[in-house]
This record gives structure tokens, sequence and C-alpha cells, in this order.
């Protein structure tokens, strides 16, 4: 099954399901389900950059939504100071990048539970600052951002004429070259020499450094790398929305990551995407089509899941196959 999801021909066929959504939506008229794939489609791009650190390297990351937190701020903040918007989301994914680089030089010396405990730390110290920084953030009343079209000029065309009013569509259409991208450019990773590293990392740092791998150096890399897919979510995420607030970057957030790369299969791109697409897009089908009085009882779902998970495939739904193979022995 894997592998033919692997395979080039059904990647292509996928993206062409993906991009052909909002018209499908559109026939149906159900086009909160382009909404609902823009946001499936952010919690990707996110889990394919906690991937990096979680799946390749096995640093256990609690704080990552920090990070989409300040792509978010930063793409605002450079907004509102009429940055334009493609200059205003590259300097937000460089900043996101540097601000990663430089906390990884501090805590990676830390393992395991550790690392798990400072990152959870720096992710509330991050919320929480951006909650208190009244003049530069606007505190918890949030930032309004300016409007951003990113494909009007698609309306030129005559059959892609509702794209120009639609900003969801324009924005799910972005966001899944985004994921797109991610994707690719994490499974060329997976298959260098650099992914092999990292993966020698996870199963035996000592081994790893006896065998002359720069472990430190290493890490910092794939740490500091999942930050460009965390800063380029946010920066979406804030054009899209036109809204910023820290309540959108609670540490559940951070938990909802990890418990999509633990679903899917850690170290799997296509594990991961289909554990963003079940934990992410079934809540907001839930939402959108349960009465009120079952809405809550969406987390019980995902907890039943999870517990399931734990007890019967650990490895995940799609793992990757050495992952599985040391579970399954």
């Amino acid at each position: 099954m894997k592998g033919l999801l692997n395979s080039r021909r059904t990647q292509w066929v996928l993206l062409a399901a993906a991009l052909s959504l909002p018209f499908l939506a559109r026939a149906l008229e159900f086009s909160f389900l382009t909404r609902v794939g823009g946001v499936v489609g952010l919690l990707m791009l996110l889990s394919l950059g906690l991937n990096v650190t979680l799946g390749y390297v096995g640093l256990f990351d609690l704080g990552f939504i920090a990070f989409y937190a300040v792509g978010a701020y930063a793409t605002a903040i450079l907004m509102r100071a009429h940055v334009a918007a493609p200059l205003a989301v590259v300097l937000a994914v460089a900043l996101t990048v540097v601000i990663r680089f430089l906390l990884g030089l501090t805590i990676l010396r830390l393992r395991g539970d550790y690392l798990a405990v400072v990152t959870m730390g720096f992710g509330e110290i991050a919320r929480l600052t951006f909650n208190n920084l009244d003049a530069l953030t606007n505190g918890p009343k949030g930032l309004q951002v300016r409007p951003w079209r990113p494909l009007s000029f698609l309306g030129a065309w005559k059959p892609l004429e509702f794209v120009r009013k639609e900003s969801n569509v324009q924005f799910y259409f972005l966001i899944v070259a985004a994921v797109f991208l991610a994707a690719e450019a994490s499974r060329r990773l997976e298959d260098s020499r650099v992914g092999r590293a990292w993966v020698a990392i996870r199963e035996d740092e000592v081994a790893a450094r006896l065998s002359g791998i720069p472990v430190r150096e290493y890490k910092l890399l794939a740490f500091t790398l999942s930050a460009v897919f965390a800063g380029l979510a946010g920066a979406l995420f804030a054009l899209w929305d036109q809204f910023v607030t820290p309540e959108s970057f609670i540490f559940w957030e951070s938990i909802l990551l990890v418990a999509i790369v633990v679903l899917g299969g850690m170290g799997s791109i296509v594990g991961v995407l289909l554990g963003a697409l079940i934990l992410g897009g079934i809540p907001l089908l839930m939402e959108a089509t349960l009465s009120p009085q079952w809405i809550d009882y969406r987390y019980l779902f995902f907890g039943i899941i999870l517990v399931l998970m734990t007890l019967f495939r650990p490895q995940g739904l799609l793992p990757s196959a050495r992952r599985e193979a040391e579970l399954s022995s």
C-alpha cells in the first residue's frame, strides 16, 4: 500500500485530486470543504516540519507551534508596515529560522524528556510574550492583517473567474503548492546522505558519533530546517485568516502535531500527510455536520483512536520501512 502511495504517478494523481477539490465543492454547494482543506493543508505543512526533527532525528519537540506563531506574527507586523506580501513571507521565514537556530544552539545538548520539557516551556514563553507585548503584537486583542489576494490574476480566465472572488480558494491553491513542495523536499532529504545520518542518530546516537557523524551539527541542521516549514505555514495562515491572536498557538496545537506524526508513522511522509488528514479533517467535518451536542465528543474520539493505535499499531498507520521493521521484530 505504501509503495503504491509513494509512486510518482500516484503522487501526481493525488495532487490533481487536491487541486480539484474547490471545483467539486462549488459544484456540490459544499463550499466549506475548501476551508477545511486549507486548514488540513496547514497542518500537513507543520507536521512535515515536525517530522524532520521527531521522525528523522528523534528530537522530542513539544513547542513546535511557537515557530508557527513567529512566522504568523512576523508576517502580520511586516504587512502592517506595508511590506509587500511575498517579501513579508520570505522575511518571516528567515526570522523563524534564525530564532530556531539560536534556540537549538542552547538546548540540543539535552535529550529525551528534558528536551521535551524545555521546548514545551519555550512554546509557552513565546505565547505569553505575544500575549503581553502590547506595543508590538496588540496583546490578546490580536493583529489585523492587510488583505492580499495571491491568485486574483486567474480571474482573467473565464472558467476560473470564481477564484478571483473567493479568498479561501486562492489560499487553498497556495497551501496545496506549499505542501507539495514541502513533501518533495522532505523526500529528497530523506534519501540524501544527511537523511541517512539523521536516521543513524535517531537509532543510536553513541554509535553514530563513533562512526564519525558530527551528531550535534546534524541535529542542529534538522532542528533549524524544520523552522522553514513552520515559518511558511505561519505566514500563509496570517495572510489567509487576516487576523493573528495568541489563542491560535496554544500548547494543545503542539500536542496535536505530535499526535499526527505518531499516528501516521514517524519518519514517513505519506503517513504524516494521512495523519494530518485524519486528525485535522475529521474534527472540522464533525463540527460542520454534527449537532452542537456532539461536537464536544470529538476529543474523546481522538483519544480512543490514539489508545488503540498505541496498543495495536505503535509504528503508525503508514510507517517508514525501517521504523516498521524495528517495532514488528
